[in-house]
This record gives structure tokens, C-alpha cells and sequence, in this order.
């Protein structure tokens, strides 16, 4: 089973792909964690992918696909695979159908986390760290005992740069000005799965592997 995890930042992705990737047995692979095994591997791909890092610039796409495809080639993959935070443009999305399609192999499923922006800001910025241990926690959904102090250590919390409303909006306008199109190039190959992702999480898993276990 071959899916690839669509949705804004914050949709919940990450959490629905791992438990999907538990479940079907199956890696759950992220663009980030390819780049850091290749880097630290000191593989061509990761030479070359570390020489536009440090230089501050954005992988090109090709090489992404690339790192992408030699992933998808090891053993571990021989059951199918979760991607998460890759695609992100139609470009990205097309040389990825061409890669699969010279395997004999095409996506099975791309499944939408549909969340309203409102609801995005409200989730990321209400999102707390601690400055000591790293825990995370949320005001409204995941609150500390005492207000603004860790749990586990005792620390003060903050909220992080990435999640303040102003950085989530700038997020979210990238979303949807490149990675939004994805939904309708999947719904054309008709392997589009679009879920309510306000619901709570286990509903939301609920309804995916329902279609999956189909």
C-alpha cells in the first residue's frame, strides 16, 4: 500500500501517518528523516543535497525526487510506504508518477487531512514548549497543571516562533499556494481520500482505515 499523506500544517498528519505505518506494518517516511540518513551516511545524494543546504538554498526538486525514489527502493518498502511532507508541488508530485510509473508501480491512496485554517491558527497557537526538556503541551487541548510550567521538569513554557498566528498564517498562504493543487491531481487519478480532521484523532483514523481495509 503506497500513500501519501496530504493537508496544511498542523492538519495532523505526522500523527495520523504513524499510526497508519503501525498498523499496515509499513515505514513511515518523511522528507526530513531521508535528508538526515543521507547527510550522516555521506551518500552522493546527501553530498549534494548538504551542498545546497549550507548554502541556504532549497533542494531542487529533482534531487528530492531522487532521494525519495532511492528510499522507496529498500526492502522495507517491499509492503508499501507512507510519505509525509512529500510531494509538496505538482511538479514534485509529477516526477514521482513518472519514477513509480517506470517501476510498474503507481500511488495508492492520497489521503487529505482537511482542517479550516481558523482552526489551524487556534490549534498551533495555543501549542506550548518547554524551554528545559522540550515537552509540548496545548492551553486548550493538552494544559499543564500549573499555567505556563512544565509538567515533567518544571520549566517555563513558550510559544515558539513557528507557532505564533502570524508565522502560521505565512504557512499556511505556502500551503495553499503550492501544495493545495496536490488535492486535485490526486483526485484525478482517482485515489484521493479527503477526511474531516477536526474530529478527534481516532475518529479520524477510524474513517481512514475504513476505506483502507476495504
Amino acid at each position: 500500500m503506497k500513500i501519501i499523506m496530504l493537508g496544511a500544517p498542523g492538519a495532523g498528519k505526522g500523527t495520523q501517518a504513524k499510526m497508519l505505518a503501525e498498523r499496515y506494518g509499513i515505514p513511515h517516511i518523511s522528507t526530513g528523516d531521508i535528508f538526515r540518513a543521507n547527510i550522516k551516511n555521506n551518500t552522493e545524494l546527501g553530498k549534494k543535497a548538504k551542498s545546497y543546504m549550507d548554502a541556504g538554498e532549497l533542494v531542487p526538486d529533482e534531487l528530492v525526487v531522487d532521494l525519495v525514489v532511492d528510499r522507496i527502493k529498500n526492502k522495507d518498502c517491499m509492503k508499501g510506504f507512507i510519505l509525509d511532507g512529500f510531494p509538496r508541488t505538482i511538479p514534485q508530485a509529477e516526477a514521482l508518477d513518472y519514477a513509480l510509473n517506470n517501476q510498474n508501480e503507481k500511488i495508492d491512496y492520497a489521503i487529505n487531512i482537511d482542517v479550516p485554517d481558523a482552526a489551524i491558527v487556534e490549534r498551533m497557537s495555543g501549542r506550548r514548549a518547554c524551554v528545559g526538556c522540550g515537552a509540548t503541551y496545548h492551553v486548550v487541548y493538552n494544559p499543564t497543571k500549573e499555567e505556563g510550567i512544565c509538567d515533567a521538569c518544571g520549566e517555563k513554557l513558550i510559544l515558539r516562533d513557528d507557532d505564533k498566528p502570524e508565522t502560521v498564517q505565512k504557512r499556511l498562504d505556502v500551503y495553499h499556494e503550492q501544495t493545495k493543487p496536490l488535492i486535485a491531481h490526486y483526485e484525478k487519478k482517482d485515489s484521493l481520500l479527503t477526511v474531516d480532521g477536526t474530529q478527534d484523532i481516532e475518529v479520524v483514523f477510524a474513517k481512514i482505515t475504513e476505506v483502507l481495509d476495504r
